[in-house]
């Protein structure tokens, strides 16, 4: 399993199981994981892309929702890290 979606799962099942700074870094890992693999195969939106950019998603929605004052803003970052985390899930059958 991609150890960035492993750990949104985390925070999802348990918010309170998961640092803010764990996501921090989680979202900035996965961040340049994703933008290194778009720059070196520009052009080129695969599989191993997707999954990146699933990755990615998921850990930023994860982030916001942790640093987000407001529980009226949170929901909607929460549902969407779950939706990233589906989306990567269906296509490698990792859940």
């Amino acid at each position: 399993m991609n150890e960035h979606i492993a750990l949104v799962k985390k925070w999802l099942n348990d918010p309170e199981s998961v640092s803010q700074k764990e996501l921090k870094t989680n979202f900035f890992s996965a961040s340049q994981d994703y933008y290194a693999y778009a720059i070196a195969n520009a052009g080129i939106y695969d599989v191993a892309w997707f999954l990146k950019q699933s990755a990615s998603a998921a850990s930023a929605a994860a982030y916001d929702s942790a640093t987000t004052p407001a529980a009226a803003y949170c929901a909607p970052t929460a549902e969407a890290a779950a939706h990233w985390v589906k989306r990567y899930e269906e296509l490698t059958n990792d859940r």
